[in-house]
C-alpha cells in the first residue's frame, strides 16, 4: 500500500512562531479542542472523520498552520490531491520558512493531479536541502522523473458498470468469458469475508449480480478469482483453508449440468508453503499464470503447463522482463495467448503498483514491459486489470470519488497501443457422421502460415468446443478420436466479422471400409504436384494414422478442377496423388497397403462455374480400402 503521511505532531511541534499564523502551541482553545478530535480520529485511521474537525479547528482559526499541514494530509490519504494542494497551498502562504515540514507529501499532491512537473520541482528543493533520511524522497523523484519524460497523456473514460455489479461493498478482481456475456467478481461483503458474484450481460445491459454460493462460497475466504474463456472452469485463491499448504493456495472448479463442482485444491508443485494467488488461465485452459510471494523474493508471477498426465508442470518465473526485485502481481493473459497484462512496483512507473504489458517473442520469451501510461496508471495503486476478446474493451477496479463504495468496477477503451491481438471464438461440436451422437475429441488447431500450433485441447463428453484465435490469419483444423479417420478442413479469419463467433460443427467418420474424408491441409501450387511445406502437419498425421492401425489399406484419390485439358488434369492429379504416396513410403510405411489413382475433372463436387467451387473440386481424398 501507498506510504501514509499522516501525524506530523513531531515536525509541527518544531514551528517558529510567527504573528500572521497560530499553531497548537497558542490555538484558540476550541481550535485546539477541534484538532484534538481530529489526531484521535486519525490515530484510529478514521481520516474521514478527521476532516470534519480540521476545517471545524479552521473556521475559528483560519490562520491555524497546523491544521492546513494535516487537512493536507488527510487529503493525500483520501485521495483528494485538488484539495490537498489547496490546503498545503495555504500553508505555504502562512508560513513559507517551514514549508520543508511537507515538501514530500506536498510533491505528492502535485503529482496526485499529474503535475508532475511541479512535484519533481518540490521534490528536488527536500532533497538538496537534505543531508540524510531522502530514501522515500529518492524514490519519488525517480517516479516523477519518469512521468515527466512521459508526458503523453492518453485517452481514459472509465465508466461504472452500475448498481447490479457494484455496491457499497467493495467488488474488485472482474473476470469475464470469451463471448463478454459472464462477469464474475470478488465482493468483500461487510468487510469482512469475501465472496464471489456473477453477472450476466444481455441486450439490455448487466443482471443484477448474484452470490456464486456453495461449494464456491464458504465461510472461508476467497478471492482472486478467474473463469475461463469457455465459463467451464473456476481458478481462484482460498486462503487459511484447513487443508491449505501456505496461507493462500489456487483452487479449480469445474461447471457441470448440475452446478459447480467441489473445488480442489491445485496442489504441488503450484501450490506450496509460501503464497500462491491470482491465477489467470490461457484459452485453451492448458496453462496458468499466477503470483507466488517467498519471504526472500517477493511476489513475482510464474507461469505452469498442463502435462499430458494431467499434472501441472513445476511453474517457472517469467524471467527479468516481467520480474524484478520489486512486486509483480494479478497477471493477465489475454484470449491471444500472446499478450500479458500484470501490475509491478519494481518497474520505472508513476509510483506504487503502475500496470504493464509485454508481448510473447518467437523464441516464447516475454519482451519489455511496457507501462499503460498516465492516467491509468497513478501515483496510487493499480492493477486486476482485464481485456476483452476484441481487445479494444478493459475492465479494472478502482476507488474514485463518484464510485458506489471504496471499490468499484470500471470499464474503458483501451488505446490501440496497448491491445493484445484482437480475437475472436470458434464454437461447435464434434459428432458420429452415422449416428449424430456427440463425441469427445482431440482438437489441434494450426496457424498455416509458418504451422504453428496454437491450441490444442479435448471437448467434454458433450462433444463441444470453444476456442480462441487472433482474427488476420488462416487456421487449419484437426480432429482425431480413436476408432474414427481424421478430420480435417482450414479456414479463413481474415475477412470474418470479429464481432460474430465462427461456428463449426464437425463431423467423425467411423473407420470402416469406403469411408473417406478430404485431405483439407494438403497444398499444392497451381499445375504443380510437389507437396508445400503447409501439408507437412496433415501427411504426419496420415503416417500416424497408418501407424496406429497396422491392417489398414488405403486409397489416395488427386481431383481437379475443369481449367485446363482433358489430358493435363488427369496427369496432375495422378502426379498428386502419387506425390502423397510416396511420402507415406518415405516415412515407413508399406507401399502395399496404398494405392493411388487420379481422376482428374470426372468427379466434380461443386460447381465449376465459380472459383469457390473449382477450389472444392481440387481435392485429395483419403479413402479405406480394407482394415
Amino acid at each position: 500500500m501507498k506510504k501514509s503521511f499522516l501525524l506530523l505532531s513531531a515536525f509541527f511541534s518544531v514551528l517558529q512562531l510567527h504573528a500572521q499564523f497560530v499553531t497548537s502551541e497558542n490555538a484558540p482553545k476550541k481550535a485546539k479542542a477541534a484538532f484534538d478530535k481530529a489526531q484521535a480520529a486519525i490515530s484510529t485511521y478514521n481520516t474521514q472523520e478527521a476532516i470534519p474537525f480540521l476545517k471545524e479547528a479552521l473556521n475559528i482559526a483560519p490562520n491555524y498552520l497546523d491544521a492546513y499541514g494535516q487537512l493536507g494530509m488527510c487529503y493525500l490519504e483520501t485521495k483528494d490531491y485538488k484539495d490537498a494542494l489547496a490546503a498545503f497551498g495555504k500553508y505555504k502562504q502562512l508560513d513559507s520558512s517551514s514549508l520543508r515540514q511537507v515538501m514530500v507529501p506536498y510533491s505528492r499532491a502535485f503529482a496526485g493531479t499529474g503535475d508532475f512537473q511541479s512535484a519533481l520541482q518540490m521534490v528536488n528543493q527536500y532533497i538538496a536541502g537534505s543531508k540524510t533520511g531522502t530514501r522515500n524522497a529518492e524514490k519519488l523523484k525517480a517516479n516523477y522523473e519518469f512521468a515527466v519524460t512521459h508526458q503523453k497523456e492518453i485517452p481514459f473514460h472509465p465508466q461504472n458498470l452500475g448498481d447490479h455489479i457494484n455496491s457499497s461493498d467493495p467488488e474488485y478482481f472482474p473476470s469475464l468469458t470469451i463471448d463478454g456475456k459472464t462477469l464474475v467478481f470478488t465482493r468483500r461483503v461487510n468487510g469482512r469475508n469475501e465472496d464471489f458474484y456473477i453477472t450476466h450481460r444481455d441486450s439490455t445491459g448487466w443482471s443484477p449480480a448474484k452470490d456464486m454460493g456453495e461449494p464456491i462460497n464458504t465461510s472461508f475466504n476467497e478471492g482472486a478469482q478467474h473463469i475461463s474463456q469457455d465459463g467451464t472452469i473456476l481458478l481462484y485463491t482460498g486462503c487459511d483453508f484447513p487443508e491449505g499448504r501456505g496461507s493462500c493456495d489456487l483452487y479449480i472448479s469445474y461447471k457441470t449440468n448440475s452446478g459447480w463442482t467441489k473445488p480442489q485444491n491445485l496442489g504441488a508443485p503450484i501450490n506450496t508453503r509460501d503464497w500462491e494467488s491470482q491465477p489467470s488461465l490461457t484459452a485453451d485452459n492448458q496453462t496458468i499464470y499466477f503470483a507466488r510471494e517467498t519471504p526472500t523474493n517477493g511476489s513475482d508471477i510464474f507461469v505452469s503447463h498442463l502435462l499430458p498426465s494431467g499434472r501441472w508442470s513445476d511453474p517457472e518465473g517469467l524471467g527479468p522482463n516481467i520480474n524484478t526485485r520489486g512486486r509483480e502481481t494479478t497477471p493477465f493473459i489475454h484470449a491471444d495467448g500472446q499478450t500479458l497484462y500484470f501490475a509491478s512496483n519494481g518497474l520505472p512507473g508513476y509510483g506504487g503498483l503502475d500496470i504493464y504489458y509485454s508481448r510473447k517473442q518467437s523464441d516464447g520469451s516475454w519482451g519489455p514491459a511496457v507501462n499503460l501510461g498516465y492516467p491509468i496508471n497513478t501515483i496510487d495503486e493499480e492493477g486486476s486489470l482485464i481485456v476483452d476478446a476484441s481487445g479494444k474493451t478493459a475492465y479494472f477496479a478502482s476507488d474514485r470519488a463518484e464510485g458506489k463504495g471504496s471499490l468499484d468496477i470500471y470499464s474503458f477503451e483501451l488505446y490501440p497501443e496497448a491491445r493484445p491481438l484482437q480475437t475472436l471464438y470458434v464454437k461447435g461440436f464434434v459428432y458420429d457422421s452415422v449416428t449424430q451422437q456427440r463425441l469427445p475429441a482431440n482438437i489441434d488447431v494450426i496457424e498455416l502460415q509458418g504451422s504453428t500450433q496454437v491450441a490444442r485441447f479435448a471437448t467434454g463428453g458433450n462433444g463441444e468446443f470453444l476456442a480462441t484465435l487472433p482474427v488476420g490469419k488462416d487456421y487449419a483444423f484437426h480432429v482425431s478420436k480413436k476408432g474414427y479417420l481424421f478430420y480435417s478442413d482450414n479456414f479463413s479469419l481474415k475477412d470474418h466479422n470479429p464481432d460474430h463467433p465462427f461456428e463449426k460443427n464437425i463431423p467423425l467418420q467411423p473407420l470402416a471400409a469406403n469411408a473417406s474424408i478430404v485431405l483439407h491441409n494438403i497444398f499444392f501450387d497451381t499445375k504443380q504436384y510437389e507437396l508445400k511445406p503447409a501439408s507437412m502437419l496433415e501427411m504426419d498425421r496420415l503416417v500416424k494414422l497408418l501407424n496406429e492401425n497396422p491392417t489398414l489399406k488405403i486409397e489416395i484419390a488427386g481431383h481437379t478442377d475443369n481449367v485446363g485439358s482433358d489430358k493435363d488434369n488427369q496427369l496432375l492429379s495422378e502426379n498428386r496423388a502419387k506425390a502423397v504416396v510416396t511420402y507415406l513410403v518415405q516415412h515407413g510405411i508399406d507401399a502395399k497397403r496404398l494405392s493411388s489413382k487420379g481422376y482428374g475433372k470426372s468427379q466434380p463436387v461443386a460447381t465449376n462455374d465459380t472459383e469457390e467451387g473449382r477450389a472444392t473440386n481440387r481435392r485429395t481424398v483419403f479413402k479405406v480400402i480394407s482394415l
